[in-house]
């Protein structure tokens, strides 16, 4: 399988300025591309790709675009890559044939976006030198702080600006999949706000809440900016100051799902989890906790962490009755309030809010995943109360 490694990258003050240009001649190449096609569609025309890559080649001999040939070409290249990508993707999207959300028209890159990327691949042979620094094609060797090694030859190599002004170089390389060890416990999980989860075992997991928890700093550098006159280098300063906040926030989550979803794959065989509308459920009042517990990160690694390490996974559909099933006799209940945490049952069984539904969870994951034998597992028959 194909993975992603990304490493942090210091530049200096002037491969700061090379990249910076290449972020340049990328963003124009491809507002050019997308402005073609946007003419040869009025007037009823197609233009292939081909015809694209031609009139970069052709553009590069003018006078008003003759700086693009100070970058390398792979980078303009990689640039109407992206551009068919785009196109590509919103046609399958309006077909159907593309999963998830609906995915709209390509639109113009501004030089103003917080967030800049060139793409490098091998065909512009970037290097990783013996001394461990990162050189690239008309900008230099970059120095990189390694984290850890790479598992093979990386394909292609992404340098990303993010809106804090730290440079990221992203690696692209082939990891072969790494079973861990068989496991005889399976596990259900209900995710909620009060406490972030809670596994059908018994143990939970605390919600970090880390967004409430940075506010007090998120306000005083957020008043200090609405403070700067706009366009003056003082604002631009404060701005830089609320991103690193900002970024700080988003890693420190991200690390903390990662140490959580790993040690929920390598302790348990199965994993199951309830397949949440997180963006329905982030256009309620509950909006910024949800936004803050970032369920659809945490599932997405516990998915991608199980077909890695040879695990399962299984989402629960998200209209079954998960909170109002008894999972002693398999009643199910009236509707409960957010209020209610613990419930009495008609069979006299008295349920955790949270911990019962992690329990039916499980089992409802057990009985859509089939055994190793091929075979459906599904509970045992209970007799059902009047």
């Amino acid at each position: 399988m194909h993975l992603r490694y990304q490493f942090r990258v210091y530049p200096t003050l002037g491969q700061q300025v090379a990249l910076a240009k290449a972020f340049g001649c990328a963003r124009v190449v491809f507002n050019d591309a997308l402005r073609a096609r946007q003419e040869a569609f009025e007037i009823g025309e197609r233009i292939s790709d081909a015809e694209l890559s031609k009139r970069l080649t052709e553009a590069k001999k003018t006078p008003e675009r003759a700086w693009l040939a100070e970058t390398s070409s792979v980078v303009l290249q990689q640039a109407l890559a992206d551009l068919n990508a785009a196109y590509r993707n919103f046609f399958q999207s309006i077909a159907g044939k593309r999963k998830g959300v609906k995915v709209a028209l390509p639109k113009f890159r501004s030089r103003k976006d917080n967030r800049q990327s060139i793409r490098f691949t091998r065909n512009s042979k970037f290097v990783v030198t013996a001394s461990g620094k990162l050189r690239l094609p008309k900008v230099g060797d970059v120095p990189v702080r390694w984290s850890r090694e790479l598992p093979s030859e990386p394909s292609s190599v992404t340098v990303i600006k993010d809106a804090a002004g730290r440079y990221f170089a992203s690696f692209v390389v082939q990891a072969d999949d790494v079973p861990l060890p068989p496991s005889d416990s399976e596990v259900g999980v209900d995710l909620g706000l009060a406490t972030f989860a809670v596994l059908s075992d018994g143990k939970t997991i605390a919600s970090p809440r880390f967004l409430r928890r940075a506010e007090r700093k998120l306000r005083k550098v957020q008043k200090a900016l609405s403070r700067k006159e706009k366009g003056s280098a003082n604002r631009a300063k404060a701005r830089l100051k609320v991103a690193k906040v900002h970024a700080r926030l988003a890693d420190t989550r991200r690390d903390w799902a990662h140490k959580h979803s790993t040690r929920i794959i390598r302790d348990n065989q199965a994993v199951f989890v309830e397949d949440l509308n997180v963006s329905a459920l982030a256009r309620t009042r509950l909006a910024k906790s949800i936004r803050d517990a970032s369920w659809g990160m945490f599932i997405r690694m516990l998915e991608e962490k199980s077909r890695r390490y040879g695990r399962t996974f299984g989402a629960v559909d998200r209209f079954f009755p998960s909170t109002r099933m008894c999972s002693a006799c398999g009643a199910i209940g009236e509707k409960k309030p957010l209020h209610v945490r613990s419930w009495t049952c008609v069979c006299g069984a008295v349920h955790d809010r949270d911990l019962n539904a992690a329990k039916n969870i499980l089992a409802a994951g057990r009985a859509d995943n089939p055994n190793d034998c091929g075979v459906e597992v599904r509970p045992e028959p209970v007799p059902a109360h009047g």
